[in-house]
């Protein structure tokens, strides 16, 4: 999980095996060593070859590493180890093309974007988490989704201890687990808790009669007031965490923010007041396919078939419903993963309407700044053509907001692609 410490550990010995590991992918000896564990007989590492060095098969076995994974379904973990490779491989590519400085803030830049879409993207699928289940390809994200609603339950009610649950998305959990965790030794033989921080310490040393006035006012302040505080103020700050972040840090802290986290963050918030209309849609919709169309479908007992007199157009709404769903669902998830790869890349997109309400609150990108990102084509456009595009919206602007007059764009080369074949047909029918 923790895939940014091994950004870090650039010493290691990157070979193919080291690679094919980083997707989880097992290569050839370590698909050996599995076999011979699960026969029975004994080891001989003579006779294994060492790992090769990476090359155009390392990445031959990631192609079909991978694409296996996806057929099985797609998970958080994998959305993970996609995006670090992302950012080491945008590292690589900085450092050559600038320096190492200047590589380490802009990649640190993207992950900061890519980390808002992250957050988001698993707040998304804990509120899809019941649909989520039901999807082919998505029904794992719904597993991880139910396994952190359930983590978050266990920890609410119980003593908080994190331990390997620790993601690197939830910087305030480490923190404070290991605050606590620095400040209480158990004792392993009789399992009694003793707290060594200064404070603890000084009033082990005190002296009757004053240790024993004291020591009930410093356990009620520990075990009960300083936990009461906790809760009260973990609740407040859940509420209003996320706008007075955005405040402080895009607002207040504008000159020190750099715009593709502001406007990353902008689009953010202003998409959000939209989702809302999608996401409890969809809720009214499972309700009414649950608990209204579906009970109306007669099963015959012991069977689990639905009995041969039940009306077809009950069946069509029940079937349309599920399209419906799996259509909203699927463009609202693949949306977000859109906009993580973007900004994790550091590059911008557009949809209309988003994109000038949002360039409304923190205005055009800077172009004189290597630190401000991708390209915003839409941001170019003169005046007549701002004006005839605000009746007829233009809905692409290229990959990565590159636009869409340039040669070099995909769709321009496959285009020459085309003609050339074309041209090569016409002239054999010639002959």
């Amino acid at each position: 999980m923790l895939h940014l410490f091994r950004l870090l550990l650039l010493l290691i010995n990157i070979d193919q095996e080291t690679v094919l590991n980083w997707f989880g992918i097992d290569d050839s000896i370590t698909q050996k060593i599995r076999q011979v564990a699960e026969s029975g007989s004994d080891l001989n590492f003579s006779n294994m070859e060492s790992s090769s060095q990476v090359s155009l098969e390392t990445f031959r076995l990631i192609f079909q590493g991978l694409s296996f994974k996806i057929q099985e379904g797609l998970t958080l973990s994998d959305i993970e180890g996609a995006l670090f490779f992302i950012l080491f491989i945008r590292f690589l590519i900085l450092a050559i093309r600038y320096n190492l400085k200047t590589s380490f803030y802009i990649t640190c830049i993207g992950l900061f974007a890519g980390y808002l879409w992250y957050r988001h993207l698993i707040d998304l699928i804990s509120m899809y988490r019941g649909v989520l289940l039901k999807l082919p390809f998505l029904n794992k994200l719904g597993m991880d989704a139910v396994q952190m609603r359930t983590l978050n339950r266990y920890l609410g009610r119980t003593e908080f201890k994190l331990g390997e649950n620790a993601h690197w998305y939830n910087p305030g959990q480490i923190v404070f687990y290991a605050f606590t965790k620095g400040i209480i030794n158990i004792d392993p033989e009789t399992g009694l808790r003793y707290y060594i921080d200064p404070i603890s310490m000084f009033l082990t040393k005190l002296q009757e009669p004053s240790k024993s006035n004291i020591l009930p006012l410093y356990y009620t302040i520990y075990s009960k007031t300083i936990p009461k505080i906790y809760y009260i103020c973990s609740k407040f700050w859940n509420q209003l965490s996320g706008v007075a972040a955005y405040a402080v840090i895009t607002r207040i802290g504008k000159r020190y923010c750099p715009y593709l986290v502001r406007w990353h963050w902008t689009f953010l918030l202003i998409i959000g007041l939209v989702e809302q209309i999608f996401i409890y849609f969809i809720y009214r919709v499972v309700y009414f396919q649950t608990f209204v169309l579906i009970p109306q479908t007669k099963i015959v007992p012991e069977t689990e078939f639905l009995d041969s007199s039940v009306d077809p157009s009950l069946l069509l709404q029940i079937n349309m419903l599920n399209a419906v769903i799996a259509c909203i669902v699927l463009s609202h998830i693949g949306l977000v993963i859109f906009g993580l790869f973007h900004a994790v890349w550091g590059q911008y997109f557009y949809i209309p309407f988003f994109v000038e309400n949002t360039e409304l609150h923190i205005g055009p990108r800077p172009k004189n700044s290597v630190y401000s990102g991708g390209y915003t084509s839409w941001q170019d456009r003169d005046e007549k053509e701002k004006n005839f595009q605000r009746v007829v919206p233009k809905l692409w602007y290229g990959l990565f907001g590159r636009g869409t007059n340039r040669k070099s764009q995909i769709l321009e080369i496959f285009k020459q692609l085309f003609k050339k074949i074309t041209q090569k047909i016409r002239k054999k029918f010639k002959k």
